[in-house]
């Protein structure tokens, strides 16, 4: 959360402005009542003062990363992108109350939610990576729970393509929840670092500390942090009610050597499965796009920088004369009427149309009739 204010809500057509969110670095988030249909969404719009080509790009590229995985349960739903009058890039998504990134620290996951979010935060990732994407930024505050308290993944604003790097491509992390090879900036992400950092994520929601913190809560600097995560020792949590199998799983996920960690998210998640029905639980269900999904979008443009929006078809201006020429076709349709015939004093009247009337009552008759006259035969067989 940003120490500054939100900047000004935008005008949106057919959204009603509630209140702010949050504020980030790049964008804040606001609170609006969707018109029609009726529904309450989160906005987060870019900042103005930071739009540029390299921030468009980033904006783009979360926008179609959204919109390809968010029919995932476990990643939050994007509705709508557009750009907002003032010229700001805006996303439109679902209204999420809360998440974890305010009470880990409080208040820590007991076990068994733990591993409920875990398996479907790794569900969705595994989901993520089959389609070509690398989220980058796994950490407690990118886990939001909908209004149903089912925990989703959110925030693909730094997301890569998992096939190639892009020129542009930055070395963003969020420094406690990153793997050592990031910290050091020897890859700007892969799988294994995306396993890292779930693994140290699930920990942080454990433990109520992120894992290289001091136990005694004493502060220490970015670059401490830093060399605690280079150096890679995993300290174990001591919690009761933690099994030895948990910080095991754990310990794997986060290995100094990307070697030894789990090769994929699957592969985690059935880690955390396991240890579900270890301890007496119903193993979580994985949840994974099928390979035939993944290959059926087309790959996601992450270098483009264009400014897009919704493009709206336009009304066409000869519209009531082309309704005009349909109605002059369906009227030349019809059949021909009588042309109308002069009267005896001179005035001119329409013949009337023949009349087909007495032909149905003559049928109705003749129907009539021989109804009775079989009535009569048939008493006379009595």
């Amino acid at each position: 959360m940003a120490s500054r204010l939100p900047s000004t809500p935008p005008v949106l057509s057919g959204f009603t402005y509630v209140r702010p969110l949050g504020a980030g670095g790049f964008a804040d988030v606001f609170l609006f009542e969707q018109n029609l249909p009726r529904r309450s969404v989160a906005v987060k719009v870019l900042l103005q003062s930071v739009v540029d080509a390299e921030v468009l790009r980033m904006f783009n590229a979360e926008a179609d990363v959204m919109a390809r995985l968010s029919s995932h349960p476990s990643i939050l739903t994007v509705y709508s992108a557009s750009i907002s009058a003032d010229g700001r890039p805006y996303l439109v998504m679902e209204y999420c109350p809360n998440g974890p990134a305010g009470r880990f620290r409080r208040n820590p996951f007991s076990t068994p939610d733990a591993l409920e979010v875990g398996v479907r935060i790794a569900s969705a990732l595994e989901t993520a990576h089959r389609a070509g994407v690398l989220h980058r930024d796994i950490k407690p505050s990118n886990i939001l729970h909908t209004a149903y308290n089912a925990a989703v993944l959110s925030d693909f604003g730094i997301a890569s393509s998992l096939s190639h790097s892009s020129a542009a491509e930055l070395f963003a992390m969020s420094v406690p929840w990153s793997a050592p090879e990031v910290v050091e900036e020897r890859t700007t992400g892969t799988v294994a670092s995306e396993v890292w950092g779930f693994g140290a994520t699930l920990y942080s929601l454990l433990a109520g500390r992120t894992p290289f913190e001091p136990a005694d809560g004493a502060k220490v600097t970015t670059e401490q942090l830093r060399q605690r995560i280079r150096r890679g020792k995993y300290a174990p949590i001591t919690r009761p009610d933690v099994p030895a199998s948990l910080n095991a799983a754990l310990a794997q996920m986060m290995s100094l050597d990307p070697r030894k960690r789990p090769k994929t998210m699957k592969d985690c998640a059935e880690l955390l499965r396991a240890v579900q029905a270890e301890i007496g639980l119903t193993p979580t269900a994985l949840e994974v796009a099928v390979d035939e999904w993944a290959a059926a979008g087309a790959p996601i443009d992450f270098d483009n920088r264009l400014m897009r929006q919704p493009v709206v078809a336009p009304v066409l201006g000869e519209s009531s004369r082309a309704r005009e020429r349909a109605r002059a076709r369906s009227r030349s349709a019809r059949p021909p009427e009588a042309a109308p015939q002069p009267s005896d004093d001179g005035t001119t009247v329409a013949r009337a149309k023949p009349s087909y009337l007495w032909l149905k009552l003559a049928a109705a008759v003749g129907v009539g009739v021989g109804l009775a006259v079989a009535g009569m035969a048939a008493l006379r067989l009595f």
